[in-house]
């Protein structure tokens, strides 16, 4: 660039704003403050549907409806205690699982440990398991993820059996198996957002830590991956939003049995799976009761995420020293 032209960018960016560009600026401001209210209008009028319609429900069985276990529509009686569980069963199990790989996932792709084209690779195969969709992961997971893993879990469960998690043999589909395609399914969200956090530590910071001596892996352990907490954190909230609201795969994978259990074998289920099996068909008598699932469904969600920021801030004002 010459000088002139470098002169002449300075003084277009020194120069005061046009009429035009502060109307821009204004309407812009105004777009973006009206979309965000329509943001939260939109979610205040979804849980306001689904209440008003769980109202009669609400009423008619109370808090009972949390505690209780069984689920009979000829008697009326109704309980979501074992889809409580497996909701936070199966979602627990699959982000250990998909967490601790997505994270490992994320610091291989940013951290040199690879070439540029594999890293490339690995990066869209990753991402692409997105774009499968939900019934293709529960038919994988019923015809191959269930035979694979049977052998291994018969004999865990007839060598192990005196311990809970082993319980049971796994006869067919189970919380493993719902677990291990869900923890498949939040991979990609988790994997994406920490390989972000982690690519906008600064280069000075790791630089530095090599520069004491420090070894990669303790720079990656005690520079890195604390200064990316906040995003991984981030990334481990929305993996754990994503899989307590995946519907399709669970239903078809997690045995739709009404018991709670601890055993890894075990079939169980969820309220989105609860809500696919039974809203086709529901009754004018089941309908209330579902949308009061489906309430509780989505308190849990939105529970998961006030706790998830309120960690998130405490978690940053340590690392700043400021309170929020």
């Amino acid at each position: 660039m010459s000088k002139s032209a470098e002169w002449e960018s300075r003084a277009s960016v020194s120069t005061a704003p046009t009429k035009f560009d502060v109307v821009n600026d204004r309407v812009f401001r105004q777009f973006t403050r009206i979309f965000a209210w329509l943001t939260v209008a939109l979610v205040f009028f979804i849980v306001y549907e689904v209440a008003g319609k769980a109202l009669p429900a609400i009423r008619e069985h109370g808090l009972s409806f949390l505690t209780s276990t069984t689920w009979n529509l000829q008697k009326g009686q109704f309980g979501v205690l074992p889809e409580i569980w497996g909701t936070l069963y199966s979602s627990i199990l699959a982000l250990l699982i998909g967490g601790f790989f997505g994270v490992s996932i994320a610091i291989f792709l940013t951290q040199n440990f690879l070439p540029s084209k594999v890293e490339w690779v690995f990066k869209n195969i990753v991402e692409l398991l997105a774009a499968i969709p939900s019934v293709v992961y529960g038919l994988w997971g019923i015809f191959v993820v269930i035979p694979m893993i049977r052998p291994v879990a018969n004999w865990l469960h007839s060598h192990l059996g005196w311990c809970p998690l082993f319980g049971t043999s796994l006869s067919g589909p189970g919380m493993l198996p719902a677990a291990l395609v869900l923890s498949i399914m939040i991979l990609p969200t988790v994997t994406a957002i920490s390989r972000g956090s982690l690519s906008n530590v600064p280069s000075k910071l790791k630089e530095a830590a090599y520069g004491l001596g420090a070894t990669r892996w303790e720079a990656i352990f005690g520079v890195i991956l604390p200064t990316a907490s906040k995003g991984i954190f981030g990334a481990l909230v929305l993996g754990f939003g994503r899989a307590l609201g995946e519907t399709m795969a669970l239903a078809m994978l997690v045995g739709n049995s009404n018991q709670m259990s601890v055993s890894l074998f075990s079939p169980g289920n969820t309220l989105a799976a609860l809500l696919a099996n039974h809203f086709p068909e529901a009754t004018a008598l089941e309908e209330p009761v579902l949308m009061y699932a489906a309430l509780v469904l989505l308190a849990i969600t939105l529970a998961v995420n006030i706790c998830g920021a309120v960690v998130l801030n405490r978690a940053s004002a340590r690392l700043t020293g400021v309170a929020h």
